[in-house]
């Protein structure tokens, strides 16, 4: 009993430690300007000319007065969510 015990912890011990780089590996990145729309699941802010749109959720922390004209710093991680990869070209024959 107790040596099952001692197992079920150094599996559970080596899932974390397995799970852990990977998290920490997602590059973060960050975009800064002046609030345009504020909602729920999103938050737009202007960068140069471009209006950039930054998805967020119940888990998203929140610093100080999140309001339209606000200048803020998002910082946000890029994951893909699906991808389809398509056959490549076929190779063209030479005489």
């Amino acid at each position: 009993m107790r040596q099952t015990r001692l197992v079920i912890a150094v599996l559970v011990l080596a899932a974390l430690l397995t799970a852990i780089p990977a998290v920490a590996a997602t590059k973060t990145y960050q975009v800064t300007g002046p609030v345009l729309e504020v909602s729920d699941t999103m938050i737009a802010v202007q960068k140069g000319k471009d209006r950039w749109e930054i998805a967020r959720d119940a888990s998203t922390k929140v610093t100080g007065d999140l309001k339209v004209g606000a200048k803020v710093t998002i910082e946000y991680r890029m994951t893909a969510t699906a991808v389809e990869a398509k056959a490549a070209p076929a190779a063209k024959k030479t005489k």
